[in-house]
């Protein structure tokens, strides 16, 4: 049993098997609502600073500090945003263990070998599907650090050689980046769907 503000244990003596799971489930629910949308807010501070070098890459004219400015402000929205992605699916896994860990231990409590086989193949069903769901959530994640590095060697570059020939400079590495967060926004897309999947079946549960 938890508490639904941070998945630790409650041994409150009151509540049912049933009111137990269903507050774990509501818990999990969250956590999981919470990472898709932190995965979406990432996407969009990715997609906001590949624009921005874009602008910068394409510059003709202006004043070139300005744009540099812009770009590392986008860089370290993007990097927050991809640690908040990764400290809510570490939420999400953390939660599930003990959701699981406490389904497991109640399959013992039961006295009808009919029920427990039934709760037991519910159990195996949801760890199959959640552990779907959290390669799909880890593989997306996996795809933010090269972009992060990027994104920063491209930011460095150009604090110290702010000028038209830097910025020509980095044309080759812009190729790969764009690429680079292409896979990234794909593997995030699939993971969001993934959550939503997750999310309608164990609504139904």
């Amino acid at each position: 049993f938890f508490q639904a503000e941070d998945g630790i244990r409650d041994r409150s003596p009151s509540r049912g098997l049933g009111d137990v799971y269903k507050r774990q489930r509501d818990i999990l629910i969250d956590r999981v609502e919470e990472t898709k949308e932190s995965q979406e807010e990432s996407q969009e501070e990715f997609q906001s600073a590949l624009e921005r070098l874009t602008t910068l890459i394409n510059f003709d004219g202006g004043e070139l500090q300005d744009a540099y400015n812009q770009l590392n402000d986008d860089y370290e929205s993007s990097l927050k945003a991809a640690d908040d992605v990764t400290t809510n699916i570490n939420k999400v896994e953390d939660v599930a263990e003990a959701l699981f860990d406490e389904w497991s231990d109640e399959l013992e409590q039961y006295k009808s070998a009919s029920l427990k086989r039934e709760s037991s193949k519910k159990l195996n069903a949801t760890k199959r599907q959640f552990d779907q769901l959290l390669r799909s959530m880890r593989s997306a994640e996996s795809k933010m650090e090269p972009v992060l590095s990027s994104l920063k060697d491209n930011v460095l570059y150009l604090k110290h050689n702010l000028n038209a020939q830097a910025v020509a400079a980095i044309k080759g590495e812009f190729t790969n980046l764009k690429r680079d967060i292409q896979i990234l926004m794909n593997d995030m897309n699939k993971s969001i769907a993934d959550s939503n999947k997750f999310i309608e079946q164990m609504n139904k549960a």
